[in-house]
């Protein structure tokens, strides 16, 4: 029972984890990057759509990616190289996002609400022979699609080249102290820029797995603030990889605990809000340990 519990909740936060890793990576840039639940909801739109244009999963995933990088430029551009408010246009990119998936499902497919193709095929599932016979952990992490296990590995290639390596060192310069690192001849917009439409490409991978990882469709405003919650586990995590990784294992559970109270009876309004209570008593946790530091300060 655990076991399969603990396998859901792989599945369930690989969306929000691999978000967070983008809101990371521009959080070190010096960029807050609010537009993650925009660019995974144009990821998760282009990953389906691709999907029936050309009947690869794969194909799909490599366009959702593209795409969701392109859609990243404005915060980019407007951001990082021409000194653009990255919070206004983050709400303009969520804003957008949301309305033109809705207008291209009904323009492209017509239809509304619910894009639901027999063309569209889901990622592919992996057993891992080495540790399948193993008792409980074989089944937590054997038999899940590769967007999951990269989840895991960018988790680790991410720390290492931020933490181990000098153009992480950089890059974490370019966010703390931008003169600095500028009077050390990095080119600041040019970092930011590019850690900003790699985040995007992150963001499509994360839309991706959302709709391909085990539903295999797309629906209007799907990522349902999954987006936001990859912002607070940047918060919660400190933007460190493996804090980030933490947090959203715990939304991961929580939304696995709500989806198996759910086929107890339990009504689907409130395990739905399982996550985002938990997202909520995060952010409340947050403001009380500011508050006491400044406390500690006075």
């Amino acid at each position: 029972m655990i076991d399969m519990l603990l396998s859901q909740v792989l599945d369930l936060m690989t969306p929000v984890l691999l978000a967070a890793m983008a809101g990371a990576l521009c959080e070190r840039a010096g960029v807050f990057n609010i537009a993650l639940e925009g660019k995974m909801l144009v990821g998760a739109f282009v990953a389906v759509a691709a999907s029936i244009s050309f009947g690869s999963p794969e194909l799909a995933v490599l366009a959702a990616v593209v795409c969701t990088a392109i859609f990243a430029l404005p915060l980019a551009l407007g951001g990082a190289r021409f000194g653009g408010d990255p919070i206004v246009i983050g709400i303009g990119l969520n804003l957008l996002a949301s309305g033109l998936t809705t207008y291209l499902l009904s323009a492209l497919f017509g239809v509304t609400g619910t894009l639901v193709d027999p063309t569209v095929t889901a990622l592919p599932r992996f057993g891992l022979a080495a540790l399948g016979g193993i008792p409980v952990l074989g089944v937590i992490v054997s038999g899940h699609n590769a967007l999951v296990y990269l989840s895991w590995l960018l988790v680790v290639a991410i720390n290492i080249y931020l933490f181990r390596t000098r153009w992480g060192l950089r890059l974490r310069g370019i966010g703390e102290v931008p003169s600095a690192a500028a009077a050390m001849g990095a080119n600041v917009s040019r970092y930011q820029t590019a850690v900003v439409v790699l985040a995007g490409g992150l963001c499509g991978l994360a839309g991706a797995v959302l709709a391909l990882g085990s539903v295999a469709l797309f629906a209007e405003n799907m990522t349902a603030g999954r987006g936001w919650i990859a912002v607070v586990a940047v918060m919660l995590g400190r933007a460190h990889p493996f804090g980030i990784a933490l947090a959203c294992l715990g939304f991961g559970l929580a939304d696995a605990v709500g989806l198996r109270l759910q086929g107890q009876g339990l009504p689907n309004q409130i395990t739905d809000i399982a996550p985002y209570a938990i997202t909520l008593l995060a952010m409340i946790g947050l403001g009380l340990r500011g508050v006491a530091k400044k406390m500690r300060h006075v």
